[in-house]
């Protein structure tokens, strides 16, 4: 009786963890990297590359795109925005290169614009989109509503605030500054900052379906 009471007593042992050493088996699969290991952006150990069908596009698969990071800048727009209100027009303009004279963007920046129509919108905020004309042009490309030819333009367009930004190339990716300005009083009222990165900024394609920086004056240029 009293063997049993002792060997009931006795803890019991708890099983053993299966440990595994991470950095040794790391260590021991560990091989040179290679230059496929390395993208064009010079980041190690990325997943393959995926391509378009008119092979425009290479680069990781996104899970993001450019719309994604537009939305998280509109936040922080409203978020520290001040006057401007389901009552107050705003116009949207395209996102200048930041060293140039500010006359210049890209795809981008045009993408980015349109993306900030939507996303203002969904905050109820009036947004005056100023390349509608008020007629539709019939064409055999297609049917059109919008120009850039600013003579058939309103010239008079009720906007009191205008969300615009600058682009710079940044390591890494593309970095964005957003602001809402007073049209009158040139006030920023609104402002956000936000890095883009390359991956996803190069996913946009022209709509020729060239590689975006694959041909200048003529020349086919390469990665040497």
């Amino acid at each position: 009786m009293d063997e049993e009471m002792v060997q009931t007593t006795q803890p019991e042992k708890m099983p053993s963890l299966n440990v595994v050493d991470i950095t040794a088996a790391d260590r021991s699969n560990h091989q040179p990297m290679t230059a496929e290991d390395v993208d064009s952006f010079g980041a190690l150990g990325q997943p393959p590359l995926y391509s378009s069908v008119q092979g425009a596009y290479k680069g990781r698969p996104l899970t993001k795109h450019v719309g994604d990071y537009v939305k998280a800048l509109t936040q922080d727009l409203i978020a520290n925005m001040e006057y401007v209100t389901n009552k107050t027009p705003v116009g949207v303009t395209h996102f200048a290169l930041l060293d140039s004279d500010l006359q210049q963007t890209n795809l981008l920046g045009q993408q980015m614009a349109e993306s900030f129509v939507h996303e203002l919108h969904k905050f109820r905020i009036p947004v005056i989109d100023y390349k509608a004309t008020d007629f539709i042009r019939i064409t055999e490309e297609g049917d059109f509503v919008l120009t850039r030819d600013y003579l058939e333009l309103d010239a008079s367009l009720p906007m009191e605030y205008v969300l615009t930004g600058t682009m710079a190339k940044h390591q890494g990716g593309v970095m964005v500054n957003a602001r809402i300005i007073g049209i009158q009083s040139r006030a920023v009222v609104a402002s956000a900052q936000m890095l883009i990165p390359f991956y996803v900024a190069d996913a946009l394609i022209p709509s020729d379906g060239s590689e975006r920086g694959g041909m200048r004056d003529g020349v086919k240029l390469s990665r040497g």
